[in-house]
């Protein structure tokens, strides 16, 4: 297992260090690697903002009942900075990709009246209701079926999920820790790198819960996982075989759906997967239609780049366990077994 190192002149301090070492080296080199300038991590129904943009050309959405402020979006980003410079000191870190949607307008009070084409730009109020960001740390890279992948640290913020119409009350922050396949830009984030919907007020424990996800990430663990699905395929049939039951999957009467794993991907997604099966460059079938679970999983994490801001990184997560399943049930070892029969 090859761990690259782009900062080979960066101290090696903070608890970041743990995380890093954790994974076994059979060598350190120094390598190029070229980030994506368009960092499409997500594509659905977003646009790709700066974060000077947010800071500066956005109003900050209030709860209405007592006019107290929400934490914004560039604030929740500079907090998940603030957490990775803390735990990897001296590693370099990049500028963060941001995407957001559902861009809500509004006016100033002395533009009541004013008709839209006369409006001048400073009596134009933005914000987005949904943003999504991830860092990357290009010092720290893993390779699978030669893929590069990049350590990543992110978050989601959807204020649809908020009663901004209440008095104020702890907000919901989605963040997490894991590689970013830089072939595609999918991202590839585990059970053990994800917060849901965590609450708070605060700025302060903000920080101090994205320090301890990014903290107890076993790296090591997950990349491990990732590897392995490498060494299994699914035949033509058996993936057919997916694609049909995966259909059916959403249609089943309430109780059999009870049954069976959770799997977060509609009609639309599967749609994509069966036809990148074909025409993916990267994650296509081999020659004799089989594909190895390691495609079939970029296959996934590639369809949920359509799915919306809010709903993204949980089908991330279920994308890592579903695939897990489905690398279980090869063996015949697992609920996800109905999948393939």
């Amino acid at each position: 297992m090859e761990l690259v190192r782009m900062n080979n002149n960066a101290k090696d301090q903070g608890r970041g260090e743990d995380i890093i070492t954790s994974l076994p080296s059979s060598g350190t080199h120094k390598t190029e690697v070229k980030l994506l300038e368009n960092n499409q991590f997500i594509k659905a129904n977003s646009t790709a903002v700066s974060l000077s943009h947010l800071r500066e050309d956005c109003i900050i959405p209030v709860f209405a009942n007592d006019n107290e402020q929400t934490i914004s979006h560039s604030e929740f980003i500079e907090q998940t900075r603030s957490a990775v410079e803390d735990i990897f000191q001296g590693e370099e870190i990049s500028e963060p990709a941001i995407r957001a949607s559902h861009m809500i307008k509004g006016r100033t009070p002395d533009a009541i009246g004013v008709a839209v084409k006369d409006l001048r730009e400073e009596q134009k109020t933005i914000y987005y209701e949904r943003m999504a960001f991830l860092f990357s740390l290009p010092g720290i890279t893993q390779t699978i079926d030669g893929n590069q992948l990049t350590l990543s640290v992110g978050g989601v913020r959807a204020y649809n999920h908020e009663n901004l119409y209440s008095k104020k009350s702890a907000e919901k922050f989605k963040f997490f820790i894991g590689f970013e396949n830089m072939v595609c830009c999918n991202m590839c984030i585990g059970t053990d790198g994800y917060k849901k919907d965590y609450r708070t007020t605060s700025l302060t424990d903000l920080n101090e819960a994205i320090v301890n996800l990014i903290s107890s990430y076993e790296m090591k663990k997950h990349y491990q996982s990732m590897r392995r699905l490498v060494e299994q395929s699914l035949s033509e049939k058996q993936f057919a075989q997916l694609i049909g039951k995966a259909r059916l999957y959403q249609y089943l009467p309430k109780k059999e759906k009870e049954q069976l794993p959770e799997l977060l991907y509609g009609e639309s997604h599967f749609s994509s997967i069966a036809k990148d099966y074909y025409s993916d460059k990267s994650f296509c079938k081999e020659q004799s239609g089989d594909i190895n679970l390691w495609k079939v999983y970029n296959l996934i994490t590639g369809a949920n780049k359509s799915s919306y801001i809010d709903t993204f990184l949980e089908r991330g997560v279920n994308a890592f366990e579903f695939t897990q399943g489905l690398s279980k049930a090869i063996s015949g070892d697992s609920d996800y077994r109905w999948f393939l029969s």
